[in-house]
């Protein structure tokens, strides 16, 4: 570990540890170690850790690892996971709310639900926290986590504050123009006002349907890949003769072709490589590339 970094854990007491095994982090449950987890407890300490940091160009900010499938080889960088003291909703005027990165997605909506601020049901069928949500421009059911975004907070790598307009970001699907050296710390989104019992509605309506359509109950990481344009990454996964196929203990839920399974015992490469199998094989049936939506991080064994 850094020296400073280590001078940093000894005089502060940041929580702040090497070799930590990332499979903790991952709803794949998957994953070797990182060579620093960070986990701060506010923003003074990040900006902190950034001045005491040397090497920041292997930097990897974490949400709820609801999409992240780590290498078996572990990360060989800094991990930075927010604490628990980063998830907040706060409700401004105009039905506004201030919401920390580390809160997630689900946890809006229903906040949302109980205060009568319709327009993130949607959230309530989606893993994950709140900054990633944001980065992967998250989305459901014919609505995307852009089209309530006002503003977002955040630091650079430096540890340089920056608060960043809806209109000053691109969004598009399932990703953003916002850059790679930023670690969000909140954002604000428009609501609007509607009858608790209809936004109730709505989103026991989208639980039902997530339910029916996608496994539960399972180490996955959700959608493994993006859907190309007007085509379905499931339909194009069955249809090429996929649902079956198997590497050791990673294999292809029978409920949803694009859920991906760790079924106990499975290694992050047979993850990887059954998607480079299923990859090719749409690819030689449709030619038609199959883009991931779930992030690769880390070193292969």
């Amino acid at each position: 570990m850094n020296e400073k970094v280590i001078k940093l854990k000894k005089e502060l007491g940041y929580n702040i540890s090497q070799n930590e095994n990332l499979s903790r982090y991952s709803w794949f449950n998957l994953g070797g170690p990182a060579k620093i987890l960070f986990k701060p407890k506010n923003k003074e300490e990040i900006i902190k850790f950034l001045n005491y940091l040397e090497d920041k160009k292997e930097i990897f900010c974490l949400g709820a690892g609801s999409n992240t499938l780590f290498r078996d080889g572990g990360f060989k960088g800094v991990i930075i996971k927010l604490s628990s003291k980063f998830s907040f909703i706060n409700l401004l005027d105009n039905n506004i709310l201030e919401v920390g990165a580390a809160t997630l997605d689900k946890t809006l909506s229903n906040y949302a639900a109980k205060n009568g601020l319709g327009g993130l049901e949607f959230l309530s069928c989606i893993p994950g926290s709140i900054g990633g949500a944001i980065v992967m421009n998250s989305g459901c059911y014919g609505d995307e986590i852009s089209n309530h975004l006002i503003s977002l907070k955040g630091l650079d790598f430096k540890g340089k504050e920056i608060e960043i307009d809806r209109n000053q970001i691109e969004f598009f699907y399932r990703g953003t123009s916002l850059p790679r050296d930023l670690i969000i710390l909140s954002a604000k989104f428009k609501c609007n006002n509607e009858k608790k019992e209809n936004i109730n509605n709505k989103i026991n309506k989208y639980i039902a349907q997530k339910k029916k359509a996608q496994p539960s109950q399972v180490k996955t990481c959700g959608s493994t890949f993006k859907n190309p344009e007007k085509l379905k990454a499931w339909k194009l996964i069955k249809d090429s003769g996929c649902s079956e196929i198997t590497v050791g203990k990673a294999s292809i839920s029978k409920k949803h072709s694009n859920f991906f399974i760790n079924d106990g015992g499975a290694s992050s490469g047979d993850i990887e490589k059954l998607i480079k199998t299923v990859q090719n094989k749409v690819l030689e049936k449709y030619k038609v590339n199959l883009d991931l939506e779930i992030k690769l991080i880390g070193e292969s064994k």
